[in-house]
């Protein structure tokens, strides 16, 4: 493949690279390219906005290249930064360690583990003395950093600036010292980051690297950033019959998305079913059912993925039960049993406050039969029933597993 087929297989994507002119020469040299992403393990779990990244990791491995899976153990402890009004509380090494141990398992489900170098930034940043800290913090001004848009946003708002959250962008930086990287990946509220990371590379006598920002993929709501913190993510990890679940909440617009950024189908493909839908032969629904399957697929086999979709079909779209429902045993202090008080100790809604909301919302059902009446009470002794929540929470009582206190 020549420099120019390869650049286009990168470029396929992206949002934004600096230094393109600079990539197709280091691709024209034949070198083996050092190609660096950093995960700090905020979470125990990389979800789909990750493999926006991971997929693109992938692209240069097929192309012969070397990628360094950067865990962020020691930056963890800082806390990015990026896009945040306030400063971050920072996690203890315990935390950061705990949420580290998963990540090599759940990247290799994307990443060629013979192409891969995994690193830990600990293993070099521990080791920095004060010395050489400060000669560090000496490579870069204050005047540059408030130009980030974040840290200006809050200077002007007179908002807590602590001198760590400074230090946080140079240590991301000389992480590409460490790794001589000739290549560095992040998304697009990266772009500060990585750039430091370019100059520090010039202050220490080395190539530049090039930095390459992939799109932010947005959560189910279609709106922020997929993000655990704020309950709109696809975990990697996640049941599949859970993530496809997700997979089919997400809008009509955004699956094309979607599509692009999380799958390798090809684009011409992808296109081609865009078009059909647009043109009525083929249903959105059917499409996106491909891509839940197409992502269940990845993560846990082709097996797993069709059973996900024929659970969806059949819970879903014929309105019929999941073949597992969980059976609780439970123990009551009264018969029968007020309802919003039962949805809380099968675990089905968090609080009795919450059972209320979902009743009135019209999201309860008994048997498939709608509850309404929030004051309804339940005979848990008459015979066996099915408790639904929603579209995806189920619950079987048995008389057989009920104990009731006192009899």
């Amino acid at each position: 493949m020549t420099p120019e087929e390869q650049l286009r297989i990168i470029k396929r994507g992206t949002a934004e690279i600096i230094g393109e002119e600079e990539l197709l020469e280091k691709l024209k040299s034949g070198k083996v390219l050092r190609v660096k992403a950093g995960f700090d393990p905020t979470a125990p779990d990389l979800h789909l906005g990750h493999t926006v990244l991971l997929w693109k990791l992938r692209d240069f491995q097929e192309l012969g290249h070397k990628v360094y899976f950067l865990i962020g153990d020691f930056t963890a402890m800082i806390g990015d930064p990026t896009g945040k009004s306030e400063t971050r509380p920072p996690l203890s090494r315990e935390e950061v360690l705990k949420n580290a141990e998963t990540y090599a398992q759940q990247v290799f489900k994307i990443l060629d583990p013979e192409k891969t170098v995994v690193v830990f930034n600990s293993e070099w940043l521990g080791k920095l003395s004060a010395t050489d800290l400060i000669k560090l913090s000496s490579k870069y001004t204050v005047a540059r950093m408030l130009e980030r848009d974040d840290f200006a946003k809050r200077f002007k708002e007179g908002r807590p600036i602590h001198i760590h959250e400074f230090i946080y962008p140079l240590l991301q930086g000389y992480d590409s010292v460490e790794l001589k990287a000739d290549v560095e990946l992040g998304g697009t509220d990266q772009k500060f980051n990585l750039l430091i990371g370019r100059h520090l590379q010039r202050e220490f006598g080395q190539e530049e690297q090039v930095c390459i920002m992939m799109p932010i993929l947005e959560g189910l709501d279609g709106v922020q950033k997929m993000s655990k913190s704020l309950g709109n993510y696809i975990g990697i990890l996640e049941p599949p019959e859970e993530q496809f679940g997700k997979v089919m909440r997400i809008s009509d617009e955004l699956m094309w998305r979607y599509y692009r950024l999380v799958t390798r189908i090809p684009e011409e493909e992808i296109a081609e079913m865009e078009k059909a839908v647009q043109e009525g032969k083929l249903h959105p629904m059917e499409a996106k059912k491909r891509l839940a399957e197409t992502i269940v697929k990845t993560f846990h086999g082709e097996e797993a993925a069709r059973k996900a979709r024929e659970h969806f079909e059949r819970v879903f779209s014929k309105r019929e039960l999941p073949e597992n429902i969980p059976e609780p045993k439970i123990t009551v202090t009264e018969n029968p049993i007020w309802l919003p008080k039962l949805l809380k100790l099968v675990g089905l809604v968090s609080s009795t406050s919450e059972g209320r909301r979902q009743i009135r919302g019209g999201g309860v059902r008994i048997d498939g039969e709608k509850i309404l009446d929030e004051n309804f009470k339940v005979d848990l002794l008459e015979k066996e029933f099915v408790l639904q929540v929603g579209k995806r929470r189920f619950a079987r009582i048995k008389p057989e597993n009920v104990k009731v206190e006192g009899t």
